[in-house]
């Protein structure tokens, strides 16, 4: 592969274009986005153009004075800030590049960059993502020897969990284990003890994992005041999209950075709070009027997305919710149809009928990717999944591994962390595992002798290694002495920048690739993209922290390529959907214990989530809306047991008097067997077996 060539874009300049806000927002978008100050609190119902009124917010902040480097735009993905500040700047123009727009971790992660060393946090700490945390945290797990006990300690996934549940909830530990893990209550003592270990492991080898970005962020806030009015300083305005999804760390770090100007706005739909098992707290937006007293209420009730057939569905259905803001969603749209309830036979039955409306709808003239079908798991559309290849029908389903998931881009990148940061400890432990004639004995061992030298980057070198480890000894040494010397400034390739250390990194690593599969064509082509997309950062610590920051689904999410242009149906979990939207929605397996999931029917909390997972499923649809039940499940593919499944709970008789019933008839009949002809000369069958065997 040749060396890549990095090309500097001139700056862009962009003129605002002309807008008048009395026209381009309804009255209730208005009002928020010329909101002159102090708290807001817009509730935006799904489909009411929530991003178009914080886009037009922060136009009317630029055009009345406020510089946009005191602006901070708070998302969950890198890319819905993006899209938010693209739009922003066709209206404003290039002024809005100096807004400050992100996630909450990538923000928290510029400000420790800035402040930390004043907190006593190295600047150049490195960033652990999940895997890695849970790879730390098994080394805590070994290191204390608890993995190694009769009665079964809980795996490093099962520890990260219940780790970062407490902290982004703080909720105490032995209140997390009663709740979710009963089984592991006795060792209540020794996992507080491994916590411990994982959090001086942290601080040690100079890493922090997510959950660090906002608790550190907390803490300067709210343990120095002369470092806290520094980092208030820093905004004048703080504007947050999807606040129902906040945690309880991010709400007291939004109440810290706004405790002197107050001018907060917020922007969420309360009956769209999906996101607990990740650590959101749906009482944030319940009670922001309580945390900000004097807040304006805006409510976003008209709808441009869905038919009204389909509203008067889900308004009926979210108007069941214990506790919510009021508000009942409409349209100017005329016309569609009611949505259907389908009841079928049994799954068979029900995936037929999907793929059959599919088609239908398909001929009628809408693409395949303005289609979904949705579902409460993964799992549940397995059937489906089996027709759609045998009809031939493209698909693409939304999940699965993710591209930094990937054991080989992971490899790489250790190379990289550890050049970076020599005290990563997990990022050496993956080194020395891919390496041949080194075990995890060995591994461990060279770990204990690096630390007890204090990480020093030459510490591996110097290391004597065991006679059947010799020879990856060697390379690997090489390897690195390599790395450092660009480091140092030792070799004309240092204007290549991050590139061509991926470059010297593969000369060695391609070779194990090749080792250990059969046809590595497609991985090596995923590290060669790794290395393109390398070229375009200024630094190592740059990058590995956009990675580490928002971890990309593919090589494309990472080069920052559009949607595919293939024209393919979509199936997706409703948590997944969530802020897309499609011409036609199929929503499958709407039965009690499938959704709502059976392991939430006995907390009443988490059932109310239920809802509102399927509320934002149902407003999805723009057109068609259809949701399907069999009545018949068979408890597993090989068994004739079967159960008779009931109507979601959800799905009661109010929001069933605003759908159209539709029963499926049954399969076409068999063809009629020929008559038999009387003429055919006459036989005994039994006769005939008697003689068989000698009757």
């Amino acid at each position: 592969m040749t060396d890549t060539r990095l090309y500097i874009p001139k700056p862009r300049t962009v003129e605002g274009g002309t807008r008048d806000l009395s026209t381009d927002l309804n009255p209730e978008q208005l009002r928020a986005a010329i909101h002159p100050g102090g708290p807001l609190l817009v509730i935006a119902g799904a489909g009411t153009g929530k991003t178009r009124t914080l886009v037009y917010r922060v136009a009317h902040l630029i055009d009345t004075g406020t510089p946009p480097e005191r602006i901070l735009v708070l998302t969950f993905t890198r890319r819905a800030a993006g899209e938010m500040l693209s739009r922003a700047e066709r209206l404003v123009g290039s002024a809005t590049a100096r807004v400050h727009g992100g996630t909450f971790h990538s923000s928290g992660h510029r400000l420790l960059r800035q402040f930390g060393p004043s907190a006593g946090l190295p600047k150049d700490f490195s960033i652990l993502d999940q895997g890695d945390a849970e790879d730390l945290m098994q080394l805590s797990r070994g290191a204390l020897g608890f993995g190694s006990k009769e009665k079964r300690f809980p795996k490093k996934e099962t520890l990260h969990h219940i780790y970062s549940r407490h902290v982004n909830t703080e909720i105490p530990v032995d209140d997390l284990l009663h709740a979710e893990y009963p089984q592991f209550l006795d060792w209540q003592q020794e996992i507080g003890r491994l916590f411990a270990d994982y959090t001086s492991r942290k601080q040690e080898r100079n890493l922090l994992d997510y959950d660090d970005l906002l608790l550190y962020w907390l803490l300067m806030l709210e343990s120095s005041e002369s470092l806290a009015s520094q980092i208030r300083a820093l905004y004048d305005h703080v504007l947050v999209d999807e606040y129902q999804d906040t945690n309880i760390l991010q709400s007291r770090i939004l109440q810290a950075m706004c405790s002197g100007h107050r001018n907060l706005t917020v922007v969420g739909d309360d009956a769209q709070g999906i996101y607990s098992f990740r650590g959101a707290n749906f009482r944030n937006i319940l009670d922001f009027p309580r945390q900000f007293p004097g807040v304006t209420l805006v409510t976003l009730e008209r709808n441009y997305r869905s038919t009204q057939p389909i509203l008067d569905t889900t308004n009926t259905l979210i108007s069941r919710a214990e506790q919510r803001f009021t508000k009942n969603l409409w349209t100017e749209r005329t016309g569609g149809e009611m949505p259907w309830l389908v009841t079928a036979r049994d799954e068979s039955q029900q995936t037929r009928f999907i793929v059959d409306r599919i088609l239908a709808l398909h001929e009628e003239g809408t693409p395949l990717k303005e289609m979904a079908v949705l579902f409460r798991a993964g799992y549940m559309s397995a059937d489906l999944e089996i027709e759609l290849v045998n009809r031939k029908i493209p698909f693409e389903k939304w999940g699965g591994l993710k591209f930094l998931e990937a054991s080989h881009v992971k490899d790489v990148l250790a190379f990289l962390r550890v050049i970076e940061n020599p005290r990563d400890e997990v990022s050496w432990y993956r080194i020395f595992m891919m390496m041949p004639g080194i075990g995890d004995v060995t591994a461990r061992q060279i770990m204990a002798n690096m630390q007890e030298r204090g990480w020093d980057p030459d510490a591996f070198t110097h290391y004597a290694p065991p006679p059947r480890a010799r020879d990856a000894h060697a390379k690997l040494s090489g390897m690195l002495r390599a790395l450092r010397r660009r480091r140092a400034g030792e070799t004309t390739a240092q204007e290549k920048g991050i590139a061509e250390e991926i470059g010297i990194i593969r000369d060695l690593y391609d070779g194990l690739l090749k080792e250990r599969y059969d046809r590595p064509d497609a991985r090596l082509a995923d590290l060669d993209q790794l290395r393109t997309i390398a070229a375009g950062y200024p630094s190592r610590s740059a990058f590995l922290a956009a990675l580490a920051l928002e971890p990309p689904q593919n090589t494309q999410d990472l080069s920052g390529g559009g949607d595919s242009e293939d024209d393919c149906l979509v199936l997706s979990t409703a948590h997944s959907a969530k802020g897309k939207e499609w011409d036609a929605v199929f929503l499958i397996w709407c039965v009690d214990g499938w959704f709502p999931s059976a392991r939430c029917i006995d907390d009443e909390a988490q059932l109310e989530e239920e809802r509102r997972l399927m509320y934002v499923a149902m407003t999805r649809a723009r057109n068609h809306l259809y949701c399907t039940y069999p009545l018949n499940v068979y408890s597993s593919r090989r068994s004739s047991d079967y159960s008779m499944d009931q109507l979601s709970r959800f799905l009661d008789r109010g929001v069933r008097e605003k759908m159209q019933r539709v029963t499926m008839g049954e399969d076409p009949v068999a063809a009629p067997a020929p008559a038999v002809d009387p003429m055919l000369p006459a036989i005994d069958l039994r006769a005939m077996m008697k003689k068989r065997f000698g009757g």
